[in-house]
């Protein structure tokens, strides 16, 4: 029987070879990690509003049958304004009591209160105006929003990471001329995103002296940023 002997030095190298170390095949120059993210804006052309119905009563079943009469008219104002079923969506409905608190007794129920909330997408902005005054008209007593968004993102997601990318290409060039070497490659990208979410200005009171003068909304610009973490290899 013959017995090989191998050194330290050879068993390692070997064992280095046959694993193929901690770098992916084909990396063999310097590795660098930049991040640079990019920006890109776009008037907003959807918006997200809530509106609702709070009816009150000393009864729970009246103030029920109320709410749901009000709110079957607001449904119906809703559809004649041109949303779409499929943009209507029901978000919150409740019913709880109301107390009346005397120092020293047990608090007594006096009445209650019922709410119907329903989430509307409006799809064309420059109606979103006449949307809420005729919300308002339809018997709405809870409006919230609105919150606007672009309703296609991704040419101006396309944008911003075009951005991005370019920010990092020229850093990494910028390294790699500093240490005398060039860019051979990207070798990974990562990519994470989040839109901006713009602040409208909505006034608040009813335009009721001119017909034809609807609640004003300034849409503004939302901004979507990305984000890219890219690896280069220099050499």
């Amino acid at each position: 029987m013959k017995v090989v002997k191998i050194s330290t030095i050879a068993l390692l190298a070997l064992l280095a070879t046959a694993c193929g170390g901690d770098r992916p095949p084909g990396e063999s120059g310097t590795l660098i990690s930049i991040s640079a993210n990019g920006e890109a804006s776009k008037v907003p052309d959807v918006a997200n509003i809530s509106a609702g119905v709070v009816t009150e009563a000393e009864d729970s079943e009246k103030a029920m049958r109320d709410n749901a009469e009000q709110m079957d008219k607001l449904i119906k104002a809703i559809k004649k304004a041109g949303i779409d079923d499929k943009d209507v969506q029901t978000s919150g409905i409740s019913l709880s009591p109301r107390y009346h608190y005397q120092q020293g007794r047990k608090p007594q129920i006096t009445g209650y209160e019922a709410r119907n909330t329903v989430s509307i997408k409006v799809r064309k902005l420059e109606k979103l105006g006449g949307v809420l005054d005729t919300l308002a008209a339809a018997g709405a007593n809870q409006i919230h929003g609105p919150s606007l968004e672009v309703g296609e993102p991704e040419p101006v997601m396309a944008e911003a990471r075009k951005q991005a990318l370019d920010k990092a290409r020229a850093r990494a060039g910028t390294y790699a001329e500093a240490l005398g070497m060039k860019v051979r490659r990207i070798v990974s990208v990562s990519e994470s995103g989040a839109p901006g979410f713009p602040q409208p200005m909505m006034r608040t009171e009813m335009a009721a002296a001119k017909a034809d003068v609807a609640t004003p909304v300034a849409p503004g610009e939302t901004t979507l940023t990305v984000n890219l973490d890219l690896v280069f290899e220099l050499k």
